[in-house]
């Protein structure tokens, strides 16, 4: 633990601070509201888009700043509104799908931009999509920027699909994932939750010894590593257990909670 009082608590929410019904608890809320009141920065910093973060608002701190798609974008939840982006080239994005495609065949796309998001005829995902989806081919899909690129197949087990994918991205983009679906999920080169969370720090004039930091998913590893201190969830992958320099309880039993307690008494 600690020996100083973090001035940065960077969260991610699904299966982190979030509970298994996707809320806030009480007690979740009233230690976020403890931290900031002490004078640290709360920051969520998900893997989700920016239109799944808006149901949080009321929750983030008084600067209404959120960290989305695996770092590819600053998002301000309060005026809905991008005010930083780190996009994935549209041709890189292309030869990336591409090179998965050949590697993986059966494999199919989704893109995520800024406050938007497309997907192939093909595409299936696990939640409903916008009523504003584009619905088109990758070449159209992938005519501009796109903050993230999700790879997707339908009939490998999700292990199996994430290695092979992963594997010929190489160091054209950076990839990842977040859950147990095959799903990867791919952000310019050198993105990730770490690179944006460690550039708004600066900002801040912090650095990752003052920061602690909150995940339970592969793409939280590179946060994870970077803080100065970082905690696990109970029941965390491996690899984010591996990055963390502790543990704590898990999201159903606000282990974010009963961290950021002790910190902020």
């Amino acid at each position: 633990m600690t020996n100083s009082t973090p001035r940065v608590v960077a969260t991610d929410l699904d299966g982190t601070l979030l509970r298994s019904d996707g809320t806030v608890s009480e007690r979740s809320r009233a230690a976020l509201t403890r931290a900031e009141e002490a004078g640290a920065t709360v920051v969520f910093v998900s893997g989700r888009p920016p239109r799944w973060i808006d149901v949080l608002a009321d929750a983030v701190g008084e600067h209404g700043l959120a960290i989305c798609a695996n770092g590819a974008l600053v998002y301000d939840v309060r005026q809905r509104a991008v005010i930083e982006e780190h996009g994935l080239p549209g041709d890189i994005a292309m030869q990336v799908a591409q090179a998965i495609r050949e590697s993986v065949p059966g494999s199919v796309f989704a893109v995520e931009r800024r406050l938007n998001f497309g997907h192939e005829p093909t595409y299936r995902g696990r939640w409903p999509a916008p009523q504003d989806t584009l619905v088109a081919e990758l070449d159209e899909l992938l005519a501009e920027p796109v903050s993230k690129l999700l790879a997707a197949h339908r009939e490998l087990d999700a292990r199996e699909f994430v290695d092979r994918a992963a594997a010929v991205v190489g160091s054209l983009a950076a990839a990842t994932y977040s859950g147990s679906d095959a799903v990867l999920e791919i952000s310019a080169a050198g993105v990730s939750k770490a690179s944006t969370l460690a550039t708004l720090c600066a900002e801040l004039g912090v650095d990752a010894h003052d920061v602690v930091a909150f995940g339970d998913m592969p793409n939280d590893v590179p946060m994870l590593a970077w803080a100065g201190t970082s905690f696990a969830v109970a029941g965390a992958h491996p690899d984010a257990v591996a990055a963390a320099t502790h543990r704590c309880g898990d999201n159903d039993d606000d282990g974010v909670a009963e961290v950021l307690e002790r910190l902020f008494p």
